[in-house]
């Protein structure tokens, strides 16, 4: 059967745009439909402004810092509009650069909402066209859950919040912002509010946020907040959101109030596969909506496949466009190949940053391993002028019968900048002696993770 393109991507994000790209450059005959903007979430509404926005809250501390060093700044003023106006003008550079790559590969782009017909057709709902494709790839990724409350039962005023797609686009700076949830996204924007003057209260309904990471590390978080006195509510759900005046006062379960001028929800994601029509190609969902696929990112339907956050694996831009390499591979040059999943470093973008790789101590006994645990804690050499009470966190996880680095977890600034280093080293199977044997860069931070000799501790499963 004659189709009109060997391949069909919907999405326009990084793993799309990655994959249509390469596929093109293959000699495929490539199209991609996207219905929004070309560069998906990270380039849009997710990893590069919001890391804009991380870097303007980190200037005050900055300014702080330099006084010790004799600087003197007599006046120091922030101006929200200008900021976002600066922003919106590089996204909209990077949007341009996705635009043109995309095109001098050859690949169509239609500006168009696609959904299934069947397996191998897709109707273009704005144009009211049909194509045919011989190999389909969804790639639409996932948005930010709106809804407050258990699916069972909604909280009032929710409609009354925003998520962290509204507020790279506010008119004005929060004078007092709550954040609701415990993830990466509150975590960052938290910190990004209270860096840039807001008054910040930050929900979750742990006792600790970014459930998942070292608990050492997650210690360390809260008592940097305490510390800049951002203000937290643990153990906290939501019991109603209500207009009041010209702010919002908000009730969690046990009664208590605060009343401020905007709630942010990050509370979750969910897959863009709503209004899909994935039923009529026979690709199988899960619980959450997300596109079930198989080691190959293959979906239940042969020709079909998926990659991104809408599989709900790692919601990693980079993991994402590893996906979509070895989607090409496996797809069209008869080399089978499975992303690996495996020593994926992730960064949360707080101040100071929060950076793993690997597996945490939980994690690495549950697993069944015997481990040694080397930690330090220190004062950067920074602020030793500066005079903030800022610490850096450093700790490795070991298996003592092999002596394999099994995990790398920073707290401290360009954590982020170090652990990507270090996600090389655990690649290659680094082990603890490999450490040990290489010389530090002094005065560094990063030396700390090759002169930690003493073990603090070692425990078994």
């Amino acid at each position: 059967m004659t189709y009109d393109y060997d391949l069909f991507v919907i999405g326009g994000g990084s793993g799309g745009v990655r994959a249509a790209r390469m596929a093109a450059l293959a000699g495929k005959q490539v199209a991609l439909a996207e219905e929004s903007r070309m560069g998906g979430t990270c380039v849009i509404r997710g990893c590069i402004p919001k890391k804009l926005l991380v870097y303007a809250s980190q200037f005050h501390e900055n300014i702080m810092d330099a006084q010790g060093y004799g600087w003197d700044f007599s006046t120091c003023t922030f101006d929200w509009p200008t900021l976002i106006a600066n922003k919106d003008r590089e996204i909209a550079r990077l949007e341009g650069l996705y635009t043109a790559n995309v095109e001098k590969a050859g690949v169509t782009i239609l500006h168009d909402r696609a959904v299934f017909a069947d397996d191998h057709t897709l109707l273009l709902v704005n144009s009211r066209k049909k194509v045919t494709a011989a190999t389909i790839l969804i790639a639409t990724g996932n948005r930010p859950t709106r809804e407050l409350g258990d699916a069972e039962r909604a909280v009032p005023g929710g409609e009354l919040c925003i998520t962290s797609d509204d507020a790279f686009h506010l008119d004005t700076l929060p004078g007092r912002i709550l954040v609701a949830g415990g993830g990466y996204i509150a975590a960052e924007f938290a910190h990004i509010f209270h860096g840039l003057g807001s008054k910040v209260t930050w929900a979750f309904r742990r006792d600790k946020p970014l459930f998942g990471f070292d608990e050492d590390m997650r210690d360390a978080l809260m008592d940097s907040m305490k510390q800049r006195e951002l203000e937290v509510l643990p153990d906290s759900r939501f019991a109603r959101v209500e207009k009041r005046g010209d702010g919002l006062y908000v009730e969690n379960d046990r009664g208590v109030g605060i009343a401020c001028d905007q709630v942010l929800l990050a509370i979750g994601r969910h897959p863009n596969t709503d209004a899909l029509h994935v039923e009529k190609a026979g690709v199988e969902l899960g619980r959450k909506g997300e596109v079930k696929v198989d080691g190959y990112s293959r979906t239940s339907a042969a020709n079909i496949y998926a990659i991104g956050d809408v599989t709900d694996r790692l919601q990693l831009t980079p993991v994402a466009i590893h996906e979509a390499m070895c989607f090409v591979q496996t797809a069209f040059k008869n080399n089978p190949t499975r992303p690996d999943h495996v020593h994926v470093p992730s960064a949360v973008f707080t101040t100071p940053e929060l950076a793993a790789v690997g597996m945490s101590e939980t994690m690495a006994l549950g697993l069944g391993h015997h481990i040694d645990v080397y930690k330090s804690t220190f004062k950067p050499l920074l602020h030793t002028l500066g005079g903030r009470p800022v610490r850096t966190h450093i700790k490795l996880i070991v298996d003592s019968k092999t002596d394999k680095v099994l995990g790398c977890h920073i707290f401290g600034d360009h954590a982020s900048e170090i652990i990507q280093v270090v996600a090389v080293c655990l690649k290659m199977g680094a082990t603890k002696k490999d450490f040990d044997g290489t010389i530090a860069l002094h005065p560094t931070a990063a030396e700390e993770l090759v002169t930690m000799r003493t073990k603090s501790y070692s425990k078994t499963p």
